[in-house]
């Protein structure tokens, strides 16, 4: 089984949780109510063995209904589809050797309902009006729109900077190809902008998970910036790599995606990740694509 990476649990959390949703609606219905509530999205063997008390409600999901049952102290359990309310004003009893680094009773007992279970665990705090997210070690406070949008739109910006650059690299590439000029220095510097680029889209994707249906404008705008620029991307590294295949293809993307932004700025990096190892000597060496 294809192991989830964090950004990717990251990604589906902020999906659950969108502006939109029925569940984040009663998220919001509770935190304006000022009530603050403790949710555990699953219930499972391991959730079992932290519930104690409580009672079975076992109906349909609605916000109306998670914000009536928040106004009890106690904990409520959710289906791991959030269509169905099992259980109310529950005690959770987690592991009290699980370490926390909250110092609030209802954040500390839902980092430690989320270590010990790998189930989502909302805590909402009734003081600091902040909703949490907790998964396994994963912890996220959910942010205002406004400064999402703040933060999305000048990530737009920033991608048409780039994609800006990253076009007249191509146009470059394309002029040196003709007249056979091409160096891996050139093939790495174009590669270089493409993986920033790509990565300027992963936090923007983020920011619009987050943004639920108020982040429609945003994907718009993303996607009409890199139409096409991901297929390019892709060609260049089919034609400079020494092993084509498409298991080496994989290999190099992988591995590109793991570098650090220093290490990225490395092009003796980047092309000894193209199959050329001794990278120093052939960086400014010419090549010809396939």
């Amino acid at each position: 089984m294809k192991e989830v990476s964090q950004r990717e649990k990251m990604n589906i959390l902020l999906r659950l949780v969108a502006p939109g949703t029925p569940f984040r609606d009663g998220l919001e219905n509770v935190l304006r109510a000022n009530t603050g509530a403790l949710l555990v999205v699953g219930y499972s063997p391991e959730v079992m063995e932290v519930v104690d008390g409580g009672f079975a409600i076992n109906c349909d999901f609605s916000p109306n209904y998670l914000y009536e049952l928040a106004k009890m102290d106690g904990a409520i359990i959710l289906s791991e589809d959030l269509k169905r309310i099992l259980y109310a004003n529950t005690q959770l009893i987690p592991n009290s050797s699980i370490p926390s680094t909250e110092t609030g009773i209802r954040h500390r007992t839902a980092e430690r309902v989320a270590k010990q279970t790998g189930k989502l665990v909302v805590s909402i705090s009734q003081r600091r009006n902040i909703i949490t997210l907790y998964q396994g070690s994963l912890r996220y406070s959910l942010k205002d729109m406004g400064f999402i949008l703040t933060k999305a739109n000048q990530a737009i910006r920033t991608l048409e900077r780039y994609q800006s650059v990253l076009s007249q690299a191509f146009t470059n590439l394309s002029a040196m190809e003709y007249e056979d000029l091409v160096t891996l220095q050139e093939v790495a510097h174009v590669i270089q902008r493409s993986e920033l680029l790509n990565r300027i889209k992963t936090e923007i994707m983020r920011y619009v998970n987050e943004l639920g249906t108020e982040g429609r404008l945003i994907r718009m705008q993303m996607e009409e910036l890199i139409v096409g620029l991901e297929e390019e991307a892709a060609y260049l590294i089919s034609d400079y790599m020494k092993d084509p295949s498409a298991g080496k293809i994989a290999e190099f993307q992988l591995a590109l995606k793991k570098l650090s932004n220093e290490e990225l700025l490395d092009a003796a990096m980047i092309v000894k990740l193209l199959g050329y190892p001794n990278s120093m000597m052939l960086a400014d060496e010419v090549i010809s694509s396939r």
